[in-house]
């Protein structure tokens, strides 16, 4: 057996081994009883310790020389020995101990912080999220020795393969700049629009979860290779081939529930849609969570917040919850959909204001990181920030610091690539509609194989084939320019006249 051959079959070994680590994972936020977590945490823990010993399995280094000096090898075959290699040297940083303390730290940490967040206390949780970013430091200590990198931009490496905080902090202190002063901008233009009447309710669940799954499969989702649940935190979780999403009900607001599905649906199609050939492979994964949180934003920012959507989703959801009238028509849902307010929730915010929460996130856990300020001041640091950079400050921790689980689940350092994940989105979204010119009229009529099908060819598929820049670059002409996200903002929120 060739040495790549031996290195395909291993890999293809861990992912089964990831496979199964995240059906329980998707079960534990989803459906598992609260008294399992307990003998839950034990089982993730080892799964993770046997999955970390397969990734630094000694043989893979020899094999690694050996695969890489072979001419015959395709160019897909190369760039999963870049991936490989990749794995492989970051997983040989960490010491098994760390991996099974850090498991059972966060198992422990995401159970606190349900209980903290629905009783909107921070200190009952503080333990438990310092000891996650205690192990957080030691895991990027370790990882940033290995790869020549700072503590933070270990840890953001893992999310965004590549990526470096210096340049993010240049863009993120551009849109602090811009977005202020826009955002009064395009509210002060849409007072002058009429303000559209809020929807009576209720909205029964059940409606609202048929409605989701209508819209579902209408952007392609495949319901033979996944489900839609609920949970505290809506996301895209499961397996390859078994790719599940959650979302979260109000019976008095049914487009939270409605926006989320889509959202998650972004991240599912594009699960769906990688490689089928190098599934199991490294270079069949997803190219990092930038381009991986563009695919969710492309869906429920670009796509479904569009005049072309509401024309098609306007009889769709009169017909859900037996509504009629003119608050109900496509244009009046258009202003709904697209109305700017300054709020409390990430999840819920519009895409105008959505990067102030993101950029409010990366500068708390930066600091937190580098023990630049006590883990115990982060309410009080969160409700600053809020009024900074958007004039707001939370009543509670519950609308502030405890609204996320990513800190609890151990993912510092994936906060930023959702406001790069929504600039990829814009240019992407820019590209298919220039090279697709039936993906807009396609979405009018509720047909999004248009759309869908250029970012199979040109995302999915593509796997992790290329890194980041050359990936976006091959898809839309051009490396990541934010003048793209900042110009679809200028047309959809400051209309001419």
């Amino acid at each position: 057996m060739s040495a790549y051959a031996s290195l395909s079959g291993h890999f293809d070994r861990i992912a089964a081994m990831s496979n199964a680590i995240g059906i329980l994972q998707w079960d534990s936020d989803a459906m598992m009883p609260t008294g399992a977590a307990g003998a839950r945490a034990e089982s993730m823990a080892l799964l993770r310790v046997l999955q970390h010993e397969m990734a630094v399995d000694p043989r893979l280094g020899d094999w690694l020389a050996e695969a890489e000096g072979d001419a015959d090898l395709t160019d897909w075959e190369r760039a999963n020995l870049r991936e490989i290699r990749r794995v492989w040297s970051v997983q040989t940083a960490l010491p098994a101990n760390l991996v099974a303390a850090s498991s059972k730290a966060v198992s422990a940490c995401e159970m606190a912080w349900r209980q903290a967040r629905a009783d909107s206390d921070f200190p009952s949780l503080l333990p438990y999220l310092a000891e996650v970013l205690k192990l957080q430091r030691e895991a990027g200590a370790a990882k940033g020795e290995r790869l020549g990198l700072g503590v933070y931009d270990a840890l953001l490496n893992d999310y965004e393969p590549g990526g470096r905080a210096q340049k993010i902090d240049a863009l993120f202190d551009d849109l602090a700049a811009f977005l202020p002063g826009f955002t009064e901008e395009a509210l002060a233009a849409q007072a002058r629009r009429p303000a559209p009447e809020p929807l009576e309710g209720p909205f029964p669940v059940e409606a609202q979860r048929r409605l989701g799954t209508r819209i579902m499969a209408a952007l392609g989702y495949d319901f033979s290779r996944g489900r839609l649940d609920v949970s505290t935190h809506p996301f895209c979780g499961g397996a390859d081939n078994d790719v599940r999403i959650t979302t979260r009900y109000d019976e008095t607001d049914f487009s939270k529930a409605l926006m989320g599905v889509i959202h998650e649906t972004g991240h599912a199609l594009y699960e769906q849609g990688r490689p089928t050939a190098y599934m199991g492979q490294p270079v069949g994964q997803a190219r990092g969570m930038s381009v991986h949180e563009s695919q969710s934003l492309l869906m429920e920012m670009q796509a479904c917040r569009s005049p072309q959507f509401l024309a098609y989703a306007a009889p769709v959801m009169r017909e859900a919850f037996g509504a009629s009238g003119p608050d109900w028509e496509a244009e009046a849902l258009w202003r709904r959909y697209t109305r700017i307010e300054r709020g409390f929730i990430r999840v819920d915010a519009d895409e105008v204001t959505y990067p102030a929460h993101v950029i409010l996130r990366y500068r708390l856990e930066k600091a937190l990181i580098a023990d630049a300020m006590p883990l115990a001041e982060l309410p009080m640091a969160w409700n600053a920030g809020m009024k900074d950079l958007l004039g707001i400050i939370p009543p509670n921790d519950a609308l502030g610091c405890l609204q996320d689980i990513h800190w609890p689940s151990g993912g510092w350092g994936y906060f930023p690539t959702y406001t790069l994940g929504a600039m990829t989105a814009a240019q992407l979204f820019d590209a298919a509609c220039r090279a697709e010119p039936d993906a807009l009229p396609g979405i009018a009529r509720g047909d999004f194989a248009p759309l869908v099908g250029w970012l199979r060819t040109n995302i999915y598929e593509q796997g992790s084939r290329y890194e980041t820049d050359e990936l976006l670059t091959r898809a839309t002409g051009r490396p990541l320019d934010a003048s793209v996200f900042k110009a679809h903002l200028a047309r959809r929120y400051l209309p001419a006249g």
